[in-house]
Order: structure tokens, then C-alpha cells, then sequence
């Protein structure tokens, strides 16, 4: 399902100085110690982010959605709606199934229904009964829970992050922005050609249709016309919301901020992959934003060393707690 034929692209062309940005960041769920979901500062972490100027986006990845229980989704949503006092949020639409499962249409409504109920926007994640369908199938399938919803974000996930996902080709994106309930997709390919093939189609398909980049090794993608949701900007949400104010500013700053916080993605997001999760947390403890850097249990670790490195990011870019 991969695009297999790169297309001639100039991105110089597709530069787009003074361009407001539209950020989504997506939550790291925190835990104590004792490995418990630390509650309170996942709901300190949903409000700074929304100070910030950031949409909070939870049970995602991010917020180890395919790891933790139905019912501690659900507590995610009743928390998020109350800590944001009905602002507007983004919420992963996760149906767990098994390879060869056919799709589970029925699970995909009481998940973006329960979303809307707690007054978020559904992402419908990728499962392996939607990715294992043929294109017009996978389009059909998304055409059915949109009419379940007010509207709904799309997500193409490479499989680095999640064995169920898949990069859509071009004919199966393009029917995704033909459904009028789909506002835009969420692109973690990490591959910069096959997000630039999506921004040019936007273009001349359907201008109002948001591309969401989900490349933490390219956060500069929104100079391009990307916007995004990414898991990096969990990290430091106060820097990014400053970064796309200086891009639309004109200011040149935003280069320097953007060197930085690439700089962190790249450590984060190195392989194994998944590992950012036990990252971000190390970063915030070090912010002195939460209080333990554990994570979910099965969730994979990084190595103790990182911390010395994460501080020396932290102390470049001014964040670093001393307490």
C-alpha cells in the first residue's frame, strides 16, 4: 500500500513564509513510581499545553492507547473534558483486533461516539481489519464511521510505530479528502517525499484539508504547509507554540529554536522507536513537570545515560528545573 513512484517535487517552491500554524500536540500519559497513571499530571500536563496555544491530543500513541484499558480511556476523556472546561481536544479512536480480522465498524462507533460525548475530535487510529483492505475498501470503511461523526481526523502510521499501520498510496489519500466529514490526516511516514506529495495534492484537491505531519524527525515541515501533531511537541509544547509564532512573525529565530528541537527529536525518536515515550518522560521530569520518569510497563525503556544528554538539551534551551 506503500507509494511506490516518487513524484518530481521542488519543496523550495513549497515554502510558505509568515504562515500560521496549526499545532496538535500529543500527550505523554505519566505514570508514578508504582507504575499507576499519575492523574494529576497528566491533567497539568492537558492544561499547560492548551496555555501554550497547543490542541491537546490524547490516547494516542503518545498515551500508550493501545496499552492501557477501555476504562482508563474513558477516565482519559472525562479528565481532559474537565480540565479543559469544554475547549476543544483531539482523542485517538483505538479498536484493538488481531491480524486477519475483518474491520470492526461497530467498535469504531462506540469509540468516536464516546469521543464526541466527552467533546473531542475523533483521529480513527489504523487497526488491522481497516489497513487490511484494499484502497477503495479502506476509503468505504472510513466513509462509514464519518457518518457517525462531526468530523473526524484521518491517521497514516508507519509500521517503525505500530505493526497494524500503513501508508496509504496516493489514490486511497485522495478519497480520504473526499469525504466531506475528514478534515484533515495525520502523516507519520517519516518520509518527507511521501508528506509533500500529500501537501501538493491538498493543494489542488481540497485547500481547507489539514495534513498533519507526524514526522519527529522533521519538525520543519510546517514551513512547507504542513501542519502537525506530533509526539516531540509533548517535550515542550511552550517552545513549539513560541517556534510557529516566530515562523509567523517572519522571524528568523525560528531557526535556531527549530535546530534545537530537532536536535531532541532525533535522540528521542531513534530506534527503537516506541522508546520516545520513556524520552518524553525523562525531559518533563527533568522541566520538573511530573515526578517520576516511569512509564507503561510494556512499554520500552531507554538507557540511563540519555539523562545527561536530555539535560544538556534542556540547559540549550532554557528549561531546565533547578529544584
Amino acid at each position: 500500500m506503500n507509494q511506490q513512484v516518487l513524484i518530481q517535487i521542488d519543496p523550495r517552491a513549497m515554502i510558505r513564509p509568515c504562515r500560521k500554524i496549526t499545532g496538535i500536540s500529543a500527550i505523554l500519559l505519566p505514570f508514578t513510581e508504582a507504575l499507576e497513571i499519575d492523574w494529576n499530571g497528566l491533567a497539568d500536563h492537558v492544561r499547560r499545553t492548551a496555555e501554550a496555544g497547543l490542541t491537546p491530543a490524547v490516547n494516542m500513541d503518545t498515551g500508550f492507547a493501545n496499552l492501557i484499558s477501555e476504562e482508563q480511556r474513558q477516565q482519559v476523556l472525562r479528565l481532559t473534558q474537565e480540565v479543559l472546561g469544554g475547549a476543544g481536544y483531539v482523542a485517538g479512536a483505538f479498536v484493538a483486533d488481531e491480524p486477519g480480522d475483518g474491520f470492526n465498524a461497530d467498535a469504531y462507533f462506540q469509540q468516536v461516539e464516546s469521543i464526541q460525548r466527552f467533546g473531542g475530535t475523533p483521529i480513527v487510529f489504523q487497526s488491522y481489519g481497516l489497513t487490511g483492505q484494499a484502497g477503495a475498501d479502506i476509503v468505504r470503511a472510513y466513509e462509514t464511521v464519518a457518518a457517525r461523526t462531526d468530523g473526524f481526523i484521518a491517521f497514516e502510521l508507519g509500521q517503525m510505530f505500530a505493526p497494524f499501520g500503513a501508508i496509504y498510496d496516493l489514490e486511497t489519500y485522495a478519497g480520504l479528502m473526499e469525504i466531506p466529514a475528514c478534515i484533515g490526516a495525520k502523516h507519520s511516514s517519516l518520509s518527507r517525499q511521501l508528506e509533500w506529495e500529500r501537501i501538493r495534492l491538498r493543494d489542488s484537491a481540497r485547500p481547507d484539508f489539514k495534513v498533519f505531519t507526524g514526522n519527529d524527525l522533521a519538525v520543519d515541515m510546517v514551513i512547507y504547509g504542513s501542519d502537525y501533531l506530533l509526539g516531540l511537541s509533548t517535550f515542550a509544547p511552550d517552545l513549539f507554540a513560541r517556534r510557529d509564532a516566530m515562523w509567523l512573525a517572519g522571524d528568523p529565530a525560528f531557526y535556531e529554536l527549530n535546530d534545537l528541537l530537532q536536535y531532541l527529536g532525533f535522540l528521542a525518536f531513534r530506534p527503537p522507536v516506541p522508546a520516545y515515550k520513556h524520552s518524553a518522560a525523562q525531559f518533563l521530569k527533568l522541566r520538573g513537570w511530573i515526578k517520576s520518569d516511569q512509564t507503561h510497563r510494556d512499554s520500552p525503556r531507554r538507557p540511563e545515560s540519555d539523562v545527561a544528554i536530555l539535560r544538556d538539551i534542556a540547559e540549550r534551551l532554557g528549561v531546565l528545573h533547578e529544584g
